[in-house]
């Protein structure tokens, strides 16, 4: 007998497959909150020790003792492990006395504010740089074995809420009937089993996940008891306390409400399951906008509600497609109505998706350059494809719903024809090995007869092995007309040709919301294209000023031998003490002597200056000053005054930033 089983293994093992491969594909988890700061300065040469080293990162991050370490040249740690939050985003480290000179080693490792692990290190040097032996702590946290898993397991969570909300959204609102159905029940209840052994499996990794990424730290229960101190520790436990009152929401709704038969009684176990439902799955959702994206950034509390209303919506329309493309496959029947007002809560909260998503891409994106500049942008780009596709394809769902329901009087027509070849297949089936309908009991008849006299008394001796094969006869009569039930279901369900067509188009967009379901988990664990760019932005201002100070100012003070060119260096070219060196250059290349020259820095944003600086003459064409002093970072005015004569001179001006 032909099913439609094995057809529906291969294509879901085939989805399975592309899950597999893009999950495969994704890059390790990025840092979400960027080093903008430090103190000392990544790269810079202090004259004294410092009594502590300080970060300042783009957002708020998470810290425990030995989140940054410390190492001299020796490799060995200076730093208390004490760590401190000096206020803002900027966070300390208390130094030990008597550092010897030479460079030193940051290196630290925090949870960002949306949860995810961010790590890094930067040099500076005390007196004078010099050779280090210095080896950097294994910073795994969010990459290796227990990352792959604690994705996974993000991954399942996200499944998991879909199919159970979505599930039991569908039966409430769409299919009442469907309480009933044992497929519908499977769809919510391995959802609910599965979003919870996820949610377990995170809270175990979680320590690892943000710290060592070792295996065997997964089951540590100091780990754990530092994680339960956490917001993302204390998401992860709502999330279970809320699922122990989905699971008696399930136990009502596959319990107590499908059993009712009252109208009445039944219209109002249907608006309290849809009060407490609907409390239940935003509470769910809420367990993610508090702990991940929305939870930072700009209008957090405006983006966290929002959030919460996305997920939902994301729930109502791949939940609910999920369980009507278990429905279309697996019950006896559904009816067209229940189709097409699922059609209708899907418009809904496909309407919802596209408010929230692009307040939620605008948030997270922020400018043109983002969305296709960064990997969050192209992966937003991609989802916003996926949604297209799954929409087109809704579409297409939507007028085989209008024929499905123009073809219900023709499927009860095929259907009363089905039962009736079905009911001529059943009289003239005979079980196998055994004898037919009409000369059973003949048979029997005569096998009695034949062993009447083989008993002393004249009873049978066979009586006990005839009883054993009417048994075993009823058995298999009884599984031939199970299998016949079977393939008479199946024919009805396959009567219908706006069936088998909304089966086809329903469970292609199912194919694709599971790729999009992949895009969104790796989505939420990549940087947003916003701080993104602000990180860029931090780095290349800070690469720009990380070397010296190198300038060459043309001059021409209109006497006699009054053209040149001045070149003017300063090092390390950043606040505090710089080395300046001037030299002058006739237009030939050559170094040539003037009577004068003069140096002055100017900051007009903070009203500081001119601050003037007269180097001392020290070879031909060569002019030094030492200890000249920064005092703040910010776009400085360099006036250079160059003197040719007694009466001839000029001065020429150059803005920097020096920081």
């Amino acid at each position: 007998m032909k099913t439609i089983a094995p057809r529906f293994r291969h294509l879901l093992l085939l989805l399975l497959a592309v899950t597999g491969a893009l999950l495969a594909g994704a890059a390790p988890v990025s840092a979400h909150a960027a080093l903008t700061g430090s103190d000392p300065k990544q790269g810079a040469v202090v004259e004294q020790a410092p009594t502590r080293v300080s970060l300042t990162f783009s957002e708020e991050v998470a810290m425990s003792d030995g989140s940054v370490r410390v190492l001299d040249p020796a490799g060995k740690r200076v730093d208390t492990g004490k760590t401190t939050d000096l206020g803002g985003t900027t966070y300390g480290v208390p130094l030990h006395s008597g550092l010897p000179d030479g460079t030193f080693t940051v290196a630290y490792q925090v949870v960002s504010a949306d949860s995810h692990p961010v790590s890094g290190a930067f040099t500076f040097s005390i007196g004078a740089p010099s050779k280090t032996t210095a080896a950097l702590p294994d910073q795994t946290a969010g990459g290796g074995v227990v990352g792959g898993l604690y994705g996974v397991a993000r991954y399942l969570s996200y499944a998991g809420f879909i199919l159970t909300v979505g599930g039991a959204a569908f039966v409430l609102a769409c299919w009442p009937r469907g309480a009933g159905v044992r497929p519908v029940q499977r769809v919510v209840v391995g959802g609910w089993i599965t979003l919870t052994g996820a949610t377990l499996a995170m809270l175990l990794m979680r320590g690892s996940y943000t710290r060592s990424g070792a295996v065997g730290d997964i089951f540590d229960l100091t780990l754990l008891g530092q994680v339960l101190q956490t917001k993302s520790g204390a998401a992860l436990v709502s999330r279970l306390l809320l699922l122990a009152a989905a699971a008696l929401f399930i136990a009502v709704l596959f319990g107590a409400y499908e059993k009712r038969t009252d109208p009445k009684e039944k219209k109002d176990l249907t608006f309290g399951l849809a009060i407490g439902g609907a409390v239940v799955a935003a509470g769910l959702a809420a367990t993610w906008a508090m702990a991940e994206h929305a939870s930072t950034g700009i209008q957090a509390g405006l983006a966290m509600p929002v959030d919460v209303l996305h997920l939902l919506s994301v729930a109502a329309w791949l939940g609910g497609l999920t369980t009507l493309l278990v429905a279309l496959y697996r019950a006896p029947s559904i009816e067209a109505r229940a189709v097409r007002r699922f059609s209708r809560v899907a418009f809904c909260a496909v309407c919802t998706l596209a408010a929230t998503g692009l307040y939620q891409s605008w948030r997270q994106v922020g400018s043109w350059s983002a969305l296709t500049g960064t990997r969050y942008g192209q992966l937003l780009l991609l989802k916003v494809g996926l949604v297209a596709v799954m929409v087109g394809v809704a579409w297409i769902s939507r007028k085989w719903t209008g024929r499905l329901s123009e073809g219900l009087a023709p499927e009860a027509a095929a259907t009363a024809v089905i039962e009736e070849r079905t009911r001529s297949e059943e009289a003239v089936t005979v079980p196998t090995g055994g004898a037919s309908k009409g000369s059973s009991s003949g048979d029997a008849g005569a096998d009695a007869g034949s062993d009447s006299g083989a008993g002393v008394d004249g009873t049978s001796a066979d009586t006990g092995s005839g009883a054993g094969v009417d048994d075993k006869r009823s058995a298999q009569l009884a599984r031939q007309r199970a299998a016949l039930a079977t393939a008479r279901d199946k024919r009805m369900r396959d009567a219908d040709p706006g069936r088998s067509g909304l089966r086809r188009s329903v469970l292609t967009e199912a194919g694709v919301a599971v790729v999009l379901l992949v895009v969104t988990t790796v989505l939420t664990s990549t940087e947003p294209g916003r701080t993104e760019e602000e990180a860029k932005a931090v780095t290349a201002a800070a690469s720009q000023r990380s070397g010296p100070l190198s300038l060459k100012l043309p001059f021409d003070t209109g006497g006699q031998d009054g053209k040149g060119t001045l070149l003017l260096d300063m090092d390390p070219g950043r606040t505090g003490s710089n080395d300046m060196h001037v030299y002058v250059e006739r237009p030939n290349g050559k170094a040539f002597d003037i009577p004068e020259v003069k140096v002055s820095f100017t900051l007009a944003a903070k009203k500081i200056g001119p601050l003037p600086v007269v180097p001392d003459h020290i070879a031909t064409g060569h002019w030094s000053a030492s200890g000249v002093q920064i005092p703040v970072a910010g776009d400085w005015k360099i006036a250079v005054t160059v003197r040719t004569s007694d009466i001839d001179q000029v001065t020429v001006n150059k803005n920097v930033k020096i920081g």
